[in-house]
């Protein structure tokens, strides 16, 4: 039996392990935190969108982003550093604002998030994935600009049947009535029927558990990753504070640690950290939170109903590696909230959290071969980590097996 060693236990990292596990490989978790989902898998928003995967690189976001830096409540907020990586990110990115660039890269993003589905549907049958607070209610994408709203309703109505309807904001309200108490000026919305909602620290800790009972996992190991051993050009050892651990193959899927501790090897990953913000609220008997998904486009906002909290999650910081709760930008977010949906939560007990979401210029994640024979990626998820993290994981452990992937990889891969 070949042994791997997977390098993070966030819902990444989980899901790698147990689908290696299920392929017949020894499995290792090696976790530098003391517990499961410590990263941004703890508080990240909670939806699982698997229709909604547009990259955050598109033609018009240049433009918008100076006008949002200039919003003292806006979605964007950038802190330049002397660090090639934040410029060379920067450099790719504006690189991928076109086009054509980015209806490619969604397509391939909507590829990927059908499997996904299809390997989370299958996950909760083998895994038993139970009291992760999942529901099933749908998304609904609103807008405050009119012309942004025409144009993707145009596309939506041009598509015809599907699971995408466009509706006016009257329309919204009798979906979401929680929206008749916004003072936010929304002139329409996108709603994609069968978007789901859970728990992510939850299905980390969850996976964990099953993992503990799987014939083939070999253990949670707490210790930092320092670096690989290589011999002949390929990975034989992981190099942790604690010494040498030996394995067949290594997956590296530890977030914006993995940026470190790839370019020991000579690796580039082309991944930068992406500041997010989210509050968790309680919901009383007296709230009326919204039932569905929903995310304001423009501010970049996403609520969604985690069993009895409300989750709130948003904000593009390009700040580095700075994990610091914000206070201004918790402030900016409580605004945002409390005119969207005043009467959602208790937000005066709302616990307060920031995390790094390590993504790609394009928002495409990295997958597969590293270029060092033994050592494998699954990096680069950005905000949709979650929605991902099944359908990855499945691919990665394809990879390792020495299979072809489930779906084509073009786009997907260290280039």
């Amino acid at each position: 039996m070949q042994h791997c060693v997977v390098i993070g236990a966030g819902v990444v990292g989980l899901t790698t392990a147990w689908a290696l596990a299920e392929r017949g490989f020894a499995v290792t978790l090696l976790e530098r935190a003391g517990e499961v989902a410590g990263g941004a898998s703890q508080a990240n928003g909670g939806q699982l969108s698997y229709r909604y995967v547009s990259p955050l690189a598109d033609e018009g976001v240049p433009l918008k982003a100076l006008r949002w830096l200039l919003d003292a409540d806006g979605p964007l907020r950038f802190k330049p550093e002397l660090r090639w990586q934040q410029w060379a990110w920067m450099i790719d990115f504006l690189r991928a604002c076109r086009g054509p660039v980015n209806r490619r890269m969604t397509g391939r993003l909507l590829d990927l998030g059908a499997y996904s589905h299809q390997s989370f549907s299958a996950l909760q049958q083998d895994a038993r994935l139970d009291v992760v607070d999942l529901r099933e209610p749908g998304k609904l994408v609103v807008y405050r600009n009119q012309q942004e709203f025409a144009r993707v309703a145009a596309r939506v109505t041009a598509l015809g049947a599907g699971p995408e309807q466009a509706l006016s904001f009257e329309q919204c309200v009798a979906l979401e009535p929680a929206l008749a108490f916004s003072a936010a000026p929304f002139v329409g919305g996108i709603f994609s029927a069968g978007e789901a909602v859970a728990d992510c620290r939850k299905v980390c800790e969850l996976l964990l558990l099953r993992l503990q009972g799987h014939g083939n996992f070999r253990g949670l190991v707490q210790a930092s990753a320092e670096g690989f051993i290589l011999r002949a050009g390929a990975a034989v050892a992981v190099l942790t504070e604690h010494g040498e651990l030996s394995a067949d193959h290594f997956v590296l899927a530890a977030g914006l640690q993995s940026r470190a501790l790839a370019l020991k090897t000579g690796i580039k990953l082309p991944i930068y950290p992406l500041k997010g913000y989210s509050l968790t609220a309680p919901i009383a008997a007296e709230h009326r939170p919204p039932v569905v998904s929903v995310t304001d486009f423009e501010k970049k906002v996403v609520y969604a109903r985690i069993g009895e909290q409300l989750r709130v999650a948003a904000m593009v910081d390009l700040v580095g590696a700075d994990e610091r709760i914000d206070p201004a930008r918790i402030a900016s977010l409580r605004r945002n909230v409390q005119a969207t949906f005043p009467r959602a939560a208790d937000y005066a007990q709302a616990i307060e959290w920031a995390g790094l979401r390590p993504a790609t210029p394009s928002g495409a994640p990295i997958l597969g071969a590293s270029g060092v024979r033994n050592l494998w990626l699954n990096v680069g998820h950005g905000a949709l980590g979650f929605t991902f993290s099944f359908g990855t994981a499945n691919i990665v452990a394809e990879l390792v097996s020495g299979r072809v992937s489930p779906i084509d990889l073009a786009g997907l891969q260290l280039s």
